[in-house]
């Protein structure tokens, strides 16, 4: 028997229909039809060899990608997406040289009490995610501050991944789970995909639509793995300074173009994006 959803032509079926042939969840048909990405999320890449083709030092490249980052969160919230996730500072970053370490960590710093009053201004929701407690208190304190005068705006959500790891994200929501389930709080067989999820950074956010990485690799480098289960990909040479609206918009294009199939085959997909 063919997997594919059979339409009487005398009676056209609702998306609700599709869903209950398929054992599909009614978000599905929704997801489908996107030409517009809810939540983008990009690894800025290529900051220190966009400094070192210049003969500049490696810090002057990261100078220049806030300057990219500027860009994007202007581009996105134009383009009315909900949601930015900005790779910034991995948990594996700390590896470094500890120069170049010191030096971002002060110019996260610097960054957060330049950019806070825009971003406030255009109803930008900051929210830092990853493992902050590996930071100095007077940066803790920045970014607790930053959250804050942001906390009630309305517009684009921005997150900035800062010490953090997908797998470090996942790890710390089943740790999570699993006190509940020491101090019964919770049952074993309570521990579902959902439950995880709600314990993940970005739990209250739409899982990311588009992935977009930066300078040139072909890989994600540990970042919001869970949350990018079915993202669409793409990967741009553009080293991160350079990124700019349009090489954004193009990123775009390029998911419009994409048939996103969730498991499912190009005629069913074809077939909800009828309906």
């Amino acid at each position: 028997m063919s997997s594919t959803v059979e339409f009487d032509p005398q009676s056209r079926p609702t998306e609700a229909d599709v869903c209950a042939q398929t054992g599909l969840p009614e978000v599905l048909p929704e997801l489908v039809k996107q030409s517009l990405p809810k939540h983008v999320a990009i690894i800025m890449d290529g900051n220190g060899r966009w400094a070192q083709t210049q003969g500049k030092p490696r810090v002057m490249g990261h100078k220049a990608g806030v300057k990219a980052v500027r860009r994007a969160v202007s581009a996105a919230s134009q383009l009315g997406i909900q949601s930015l996730t900005l790779f910034a500072f991995s948990s594996e970053n700390w590896r470094r040289p500890d120069k170049e370490v010191s030096l971002l960590m002060e110019l996260f710093f610097t960054v957060l009490q330049r950019e806070i009053k825009l971003l406030d201004k255009n109803q930008v929701k900051l929210n830092i995610i990853g493992d902050i407690s590996r930071f100095s208190a007077r940066l803790q304190k920045q970014i607790r501050a930053a959250e804050e005068k942001t906390a009630g705006n309305s517009g684009l959500i921005l997150n900035v991944a800062a010490n953090y790891g997908g797998r470090w994200d996942i790890l710390q929501a089943a740790q999570k789970l699993a006190e509940k389930v020491e101090t019964g709080e919770m049952t074993s067989s309570q521990f579902t995909e959902e439950a995880l999820s709600e314990h993940l950074c970005m739990q209250n956010q739409s899982e990311v639509d588009l992935m977009i990485r930066t300078g040139g690799d072909y890989r994600i480098s540990n970042f919001v793995l869970w949350q990018a289960a079915y993202a669409e990909l793409v990967f741009l040479d553009t080293l991160w300074p350079d990124f700019d609206e349009q090489a954004f918009h193009e990123a775009i294009a390029t998911f419009a173009s994409r048939q996103r199939r969730f498991g499912l085959t190009g005629s069913q997909i074809d077939e909800m994006r009828a309906l």
